[in-house]
């Protein structure tokens, strides 16, 4: 019992500790993708961890399991574990993962339910709001949807067919490059499918409100998949424009006055207009390297036992 144990220590100390390194780290903002991808690794491993502890506890509790899990292990690997020595914590371990598995899985189907009904309701809205014209057949060419709008504002609709709508105060307000940084944006969005990020990080926080890396994940997707969409498109039409952009878009909202409504708003303005050094191509590796062994950590320990005995 002394792996699934320290699984649980792992996990633990990996939602501790790596929070708080990419909180206090200086590049999240200087390559939002590479931070994405960090921190959906330290959640891959957190929950990785307690898969396998829930596994090992759930073989150490129930010789029915055992024989599954070890089935085309030799004895001296099964020993290796000291499964037969498994206390009267074992049932309790695996049970109590199991539900918080089970609990998961329900926060995330509850999150897609949600989000698809989000989506039909504002897909019959748009078909009120900007009916088919006579002999229009709905498909997916209609990628671009414009509605009448006193607001300035742009979204794009994820789904099988997704698209953009545009309000008519945000063509009106948009000029010259600032419309065509809009649409790439959004394309990003689309692309990276940054709303399978958000469904699933809300899910987590959701689930588990007392868990401060469940929190921290969802807080910090939503403030870097705009991150990584602005960079995409200013790289095709400059920083400047892109940032008058967000500025025309969200002028009207209350969010650059003293007490703003969305915070991150100016940051990513004056992100755009202040933009950091990327960081040299060999670190943005090896920190891509480096995101990627964490998951790897906890089956090393799950393995290691395993492996010494055949060794």
């Amino acid at each position: 019992m002394m792996v699934p144990a320290a699984l649980l220590l792992l996990a633990a100390l990996t939602a501790v500790v790596a929070p708080r390194f990419l909180h206090r780290a200086d590049w999240p903002d200087r390559e939002p993708v590479v931070a994405l991808w960090a921190w959906q690794c330290v959640v891959a491993a957190v929950l990785l961890c307690c898969a396998l502890s829930m596994t090992l506890s759930a073989a150490a509790a129930w010789q029915a399991v055992r024989g599954h899990v070890f089935a085309p292990a030799p004895s001296a690997v099964v020993d290796a574990y000291a499964l037969g020595v498994r206390g009267p914590w074992a049932a309790l371990t695996a049970v109590t993962l199991a539900c918080g598995g089970i609990w998961t899985g329900a926060m995330l189907v509850r999150e897609i339910v949600l989000a698809r009904a989000r989506r039909r309701r504002r897909r019959a809205e748009l078909l009120v709001r900007a009916p088919l014209l006579p002999g229009e057949e709905p498909g997916p060419e209609r990628r671009l949807v414009v509605l009448e709008g006193e607001r300035p504002d742009a979204w794009w609709l994820p789904g099988p067919s997704p698209r953009l709508v545009v309000t008519t105060a945000a063509l009106r307000r948009l000029k010259g490059r600032q419309l065509d940084a809009v649409i790439p944006h959004e394309q990003g969005h689309a692309r990276a499918r940054h709303d399978w990020l958000l469904h699933c990080s809300a899910a987590l926080a959701a689930g588990f409100p007392q868990v401060p890396v469940f929190a921290g994940f969802r807080d910090e997707m939503h403030r870097l998949v705009e991150l990584a969409a602005d960079d995409m498109a200013s790289r095709r039409f400059g920083r400047l424009t892109t940032a008058l952009a967000l500025v025309e878009l969200n002028e009207d909202r209350g969010v650059f006055g003293p007490t703003p409504t969305q915070a991150h708003v100016p940051e990513r303005v004056t992100r755009l207009l202040t933009p950091p050094d990327r960081l040299p191509p060999f670190r943005r590796l090896r920190l891509t390297a480096a995101a990627a062994l964490v998951p790897v950590v906890p089956v090393l320990v799950t393995f290691v036992p395993g492996l010494r005995a055949l060794g």
